[in-house]
Order: structure tokens, then sequence, then C-alpha cells
């Protein structure tokens, strides 16, 4: 949002008061533990009648976890604060705080914020000892807006729908500086340029797509090439202004009269992930079979056990190894969506037909969402109980957009959570297996809660609180370690629920192209497992784009094919789709031991899987802007093909690099353009790797230390210890020694 006309003026309608000195510097206790409060007077006190008809703005700098510096910025500290994210690292007496008369001192691990006494006003934050951004003059401002005020405020989220950002009369703004050559990522899953400089970002959950600047996972957290990341600890609509309004500073602001945000430090992009999931919340461990290959009934396809069975049957015939079979919104009767019954005209033997697609050895996956449609037969029992979310004369919120006269679920009820999970439930003794919960962006604002939450916060929260609901009842029936998601909404937090997809795209390269942006920003935004539907869901891809695709999708976490109104079958491509299919599902299935196993430790550090590359190689300036390529876990660069020739441009960082389906080794430190048919792409492994590969090419959850082989890729020195573990949780760890090179 952008307040300002230029470097000097405010535009019409504005009113800024700005943080201009610290007046006082004091040690207090706060939740935290020891804190830093400050009194920011909103002008530089030179008399004591200064002091006299004047704003002040109260800063509180605390330390909820090692390393991570809470600031909060209030104007009328009794003001009512909607609250923040859920926070499960979130501890006490984590800083040690020191005033003198040379200012004020926190520090946390190797993180340290200073406020300057005095005017003007300044705020620094230190990394090892090194600035690394800092709060100064007109950072920190309370602004205040007329009716009609002519403030740059792009419309977020669904605008023609009702479901646009709420405005204010209020905001509070900081504004961090942005040094030279610095670069910002994050803020969720977003399509556009990975790097954000320039950017307007809204955080407001909305289902626009893949090709539009909305998202349908959005989180008000940023990482820099610097050392540091910072979160903007509300749920609710968060604008930023990145080097775009004060084009030397990073500006998020939010309504009302209440501003916090955490600093976190690094000093490497995978400790500032590794410290903020730790406060955010981890994911867990998932199961083996979930990285294989997800079949789909695709959405308006006709399909019934006969079809279904069709495609397994003939996807085995090809030695296509299956794990999951999704069967998506039709599975319901058209209207009921949700009932959570299957449609009796097209299965009338659900008990029966699970039973045969568990004897096939697959696991099943159903679509779901958080609306109730009025012919639903439990539209009215959830209406007479309560359950649905009401507007504020008490009556049930309705729309007709997606399901005639939905209704939506309100998960602040605990008693409808409990009754939406029963269903669930009852899905699962069935035979389900987990759930695609689909939806959760298009959240009203005129309503009321059940436990009185702001409306403007549960929009983006709500999507926590829905997957939680479907969580939880996978983690109690099947266990931590064999519950899973397939989730399209969420916001702050959202990793610790498993996994998610990237949305509606389209059946063309460059819809591919602005897909694997959103999932490299989605990675730095703390979300370790991601995938997305494989040949574009809108439309239906040509076999060029099917089979370019499919090698790409099959190169990460989890994979899924899936489409709007076309079956995704690889024969219904061409034949060569079927080879294509079958040489990148076998080699995931090798690749199981390094995936799984990287995995397991993006539990413990939130590193994710597919990694943008300036993840991985954080000292080298080349790699800062690309977003056509990727690691996949710490080992293998993978640059999917996004033309129809089969030419691609692609930077291999410095070291010998080694061809993982050829065995060619190349020099690194500069771009190769190479040519590839349908069957490769650029898929090297980087000096000195160790990858753990598989003895079996039929299934991801198999026992990966039978038949074991360390493949070592030369360009390394020394000893390196590898870690293997199994799907039920054995583990073994090898050394290497790296001079004694094997392909």
């Amino acid at each position: 949002m952008k307040f300002t006309d230029g470097f000097w003026q405010l535009r019409p309608g504005v009113t800024a008061l700005y943080g201009q000195e610290a007046y006082d510097i004091a040690k207090e206790r706060s939740a935290d533990g020891d804190a830093l409060v400050i009194t920011a007077p909103t002008s530089v006190i030179a008399k004591r009648g200064d002091t006299l008809n004047r704003a002040v703005l109260t800063v509180t700098l605390s330390s909820p976890i090692e390393g991570v510096v809470r600031v909060r910025i209030a104007h009328h500290v009794g003001h009512a604060w909607h609250g923040g994210f859920e926070l499960p690292g979130a501890g006490t007496g984590r800083g040690c705080v020191s005033v003198t008369h040379e200012g004020g001192v926190l520090t946390t691990g190797g993180l340290t914020a200073r406020i300057a006494p005095g005017a003007p006003w300044s705020l620094a934050f230190e990394v090892n000892g090194k600035r690394v951004t800092g709060s100064g003059a007109k950072a920190q401002g309370y602004v205040q807006l007329a009716d009609g005020a002519d403030v740059a405020h792009g419309v977020a989220g669904n605008a023609r729908t009702g479901l646009g950002a709420p405005s204010s009369h209020t905001y509070v703004h900081e504004q961090l500086d942005l040094g030279v050559g610095e670069l910002i990522y994050g803020l969720g899953e977003r399509f556009g340029p990975l790097v954000k400089n320039g950017q307007t970002v809204d955080i407001w959950n909305a289902d626009g797509g893949t090709s539009s600047e909305q998202a349908y996972k959005n989180v008000p957290f940023y990482l820099s090439n610097r050392g540091y990341g910072v979160l903007v600890n509300d749920p609710g609509h968060v604008s930023f202004e990145i080097g775009s309004e004060a084009v030397e500073r990073v500006q998020f602001s939010t309504a009302g009269e209440v501003l916090e945000y955490f600093v976190i430090a690094g000093p490497t992009p995978k400790d500032v992930l590794t410290r903020y999931t730790a406060l955010s919340g981890r994911p867990p461990i998932v199961p083996a079979w979930s990285y294989g290959l997800w079949l789909s009934t695709s959405f308006t396809t006709d399909y019934d056990e006969a079809t279904v069975t069709s495609f397994i049957d003939e996807m085995a015939a090809r030695e296509l190894p299956v794990s999951v079979f999704h069967f998506d919104c039709f599975w319901m009767r058209e209207f009921n969506w949700c009932d959570f019954e299957w449609d009796p005209r097209t299965f009338p033997d659900p008990d029966g037909m699970l039973a045969r697609l568990h004897d096939k050895d697959l696991r099943v996956c159903v679509w779901i969402n958080p609306y109730i449609g009025q012919r639903s037969p439990l539209f009215a029992e959830a209406a007479s109980l309560g359950y649905l979310v009401k507007r504020p004369d008490g009556s049930v919120w309705q729309w007709d957009l997606w399901q005639a006269g939905m209704g939506l679920v309100d998960f602040t009820n605990p008693d409808a959570t409990l009754w939406y999970q029963g269903h669930l439930r009852r899905l699962v003794d069935q035979g389900v297996d987990c759930f695609k919960t689909d939806f959760g962006e298009r959240i009203p604002l005129e309503v009321s809660w059940a436990d009185g939450s702001d409306p403007s916060r549960m929009h983006n929260l709500y999507t926590q609180l829905y997957n939680k609901a479907v969580h939880d009842v996978l983690v109690e029936a099947r266990g931590e370690g064999d519950a899973v998601l397939f989730a399209r909404s969420a916001t702050a937090g959202g990793q610790s629920m498993p996994v998610h997809w990237g949305g509606d795209n389209t059946s063309t390269f460059e819809s591919m192209a602005e897909t694997l942006r959103g999932g490299l920003s989605l990675a730095f935004s703390g979300f370790a497992f991601w995938s997305h539907d494989i040949g574009g869901f809108e439309g239906t891809p040509d076999a060029g784009v099917y089979k370019r695709w499919t090698a790409f999708g099959l190169l990460g976490s989890h994979s899924r094919f899936h489409g709007s109104n076309s079956y995704r079958v690889p024969w219904a491509f061409d034949e060569e789709a079927v080879e294509v299919t079958r040489v990148f599902t076998h080699l995931k299935m090798q690749l199981m031991p390094y995936l799984f196993q990287t995995g397991v430790d993006a539990a413990s550090t939130g590193i994710p899987l597919a990694r943008p590359m300036q993840l991985e190689f954080p000292d080298d300036p080349s790699v800062a802007y690309l977003d056509r390529q990727y690691m996949l876990g710490p080992s293998i660069l993978v640059a999917p093909v996004f033309s129809p020739s089969g030419d691609v441009e692609f930077y291999l960082p410095a070291g010998t690099w080694t061809s993982l389906l050829t065995g060619e080794e190349v020099q690194g430190g500069g771009w190769r353009r190479e040519n590839h048919g349908f069957t490769s792409l650029p898929l090297y492994v980087r000096s000195g790797a160790v990858i753990p590969w598989g003895a079996r090419h039929d299934r991801p959850d198999y026992d990966y230390l039978d038949g074991l082989t360390l493949r070592v890729f030369p360009g390394g020195s020394g000893t390196t210890t590898v870690a293997v573990t199994t799907p039920d949780g054995r583990s073994e760890s090898f050394t290497v020694d790296l001079a004694e090179v094997t392909k």
C-alpha cells in the first residue's frame, strides 16, 4: 500500500505520524522475558511543552527464540489487537538486554538489535556483528486515512466477488533498509518473478489461478540474501512494498493500531529457514508411499469403477508404477458438495471398490472442500446446529459461486469441527487413505465467527483451521508418519500439514515455468513439500508440453497427473509419453533412499526438498535471479525444458558436475546450452556427492537398505557420511572416502 507521493509528499487524504526519536529506553519484563521498551514521540522533544498533545509510538523489543527478535510497534497500547499466528516454537527469556547512555541492546544468539538514544530514530539489526538492516527516519509510521483518501491500494483478492482486502482508516507501517544489491525472496507461493524487489505484494489468500498476482498461499515472511528474514506476525491483510514505494526500503503495513514483526538471523538462507520453521512449525515426516505417482480421474471427466480400473490396469501393464489413485469432485453427486457420500448412480459399491483398489496395492485419495451446498442433506443439519458461518444478523452466510447456495463450515466452533471430522472418519474407516483439501481461500468478511474472531484475520487463517481439522483425523487414524494431505491453500505455519500443490495452472510451457516460480517462492517461505498438476490443469496440453512436464513433475517431492476436462493417462497423448513416464517414474523410485532421507531431514531442519539455487549456493552471485532451475535435495540440479525444441539454457555453479542420466562430466562456473529429447533433461550431480541409490523401480515404499548402492560422484575430497532411513524408521549411516570415486 502506497501512502506517499514521491519522496517528500503524502498522498491526498493521508496523515502520517512517524517515530522521531528514542525519547527513553527501558529494560522491562515481557511475555518473552527481558525486553527493551522505547517511547518514540512523533516529534523531537526539545522542551517540556513539546510532550503535550503529542502522539507516541511504543516500541517493544524481545526475543521468543534464540536468534529471533520480536518488534512490536503500538500507537494506542490498549487497543484490541486481533493477535498473531500460532507460534509453537516461541519461548521466553531468550534475549540478553542492557541499557546504557549509548542506548539499548538486545542480543539473542548471533542476532543483536541496537536502539540509539535521542534523534533521529535509529534501530539497527546485526548478525554476527555485521549490520544487515535497520529502521531509520520515517520508517515507523502511524497512518490515518480520510474518507476517500487517494492511496495506491490495489484491491487484493477476488474483488469481483466482494472478497477483496478490507479498508481501514488507520495503519501502522515499518520500513526496513534495503541495501545495495540486496534481494528479497519468499512471501508465499507467488507466480511472478522469484526476486520480489520492485513489487507490491498483498498477503491475502485468493483463488486466482497461477497466471495472476493473486496467490493461494500467502505467507507474510520474506528472506533476504543479506543473511536475515522477517515475519510479520499478522494473519490479516499485510501489504508489502519491496523497494517499490521507498526504493531504499522494504515497507510492510497492517490495519489498526499495532504492528508486530520478527527479525530472524542467518547468516545463511538455510539458517534463516531453520530458525523460522523452529518458530512457526516444521513438517512431519510424510509417508514414503506418498512420493510415488498420483493418478487422478481429473475434474469434469466421466468415470466409474470400470474407468478407474482400466486406467490402473493399463498403467501396470505398461510398467508405470502408481501409488495413489485420486477421485476428484464428482465422486460425490453434483450439487451435493460436500455430503461425503459416494454418488450411488456411479459408485454403487464403494466399500467393495475401495477394497479392490487396496488389493491392487494402491492408496486412495478423495477430494473435499469446506463448503456445504444447500442441496446436500448435511446443509440443514449443519445450519440447525449452528455449524455454518453466519452473517451479523444471525442468518447463514450463503452464495452461489462454486456450489449453489453453499455455506461455510465454521471451524472456530469446536463442535462444528468435530462434526466435520466425524464424516471424514467414516470415510477413513471405509478405506480412504488421504484427502485433497481444495479451496479454503474464498472466505467472506461480512460474517460473524463462533469464537468472535475478527473476520479480516480469519480470511487468511481459515485455511489453517480447515487443514488442521483434516490432518488431525489422518494422524489419529494412520499415525503421524502415515498422514498426508494434498492441500491448495495455506498461510504461515501451513508447512506443518503437508503436502501442498500449486493450484490451477494452464497447459502451456509458460504456465509450467510460472508453476516452478511459485514452488521456489513457497520453498523460500518455509514449505518443504510441494507438488503441481502435471501437464497443467486448464485445457489439454499438447504431447510436447505433457512429456516435458512429466519429467519436471517426477523430479520433485510429490507427483500428480491431474487436469480439468481431459484424462491425463500418458497413452492419451502418444506412445512416447508412455516411455517418458516410465523413465522418470522408475528414476524417482530408485532415488527414493535419497529423497526420503531429504524429507526426514526437512522434519528437523525445515529445509525443503526442491530448493531454489540461492538456498544451496548463497555465495554465488550468478544464481541470484535464477528461477528456471532448482536443486532437488542438496546434490541434484534439475533444469526443466520449457521449449518445444528441447533447447534449454541453465547455469552450473563452480565445480565438477556429472550427468545423472549419461555419466558425462562437465566443469561448472558458467552457463550451458543443451538440447534434449523427451526422455532426457539437464540433471546434474554436484562435486563429491554421494547418492544412495535404491534397488527397486516399481514402488516408492520398499526397504532401501536391501540392495542399496552408494553412487559416488567425482570432484570431492576427504570423507563424507550419508544417512539412509527406511520407510519403517530404521536408519543406517555410511562413511565414504571420496578419493575412491566410483560411478
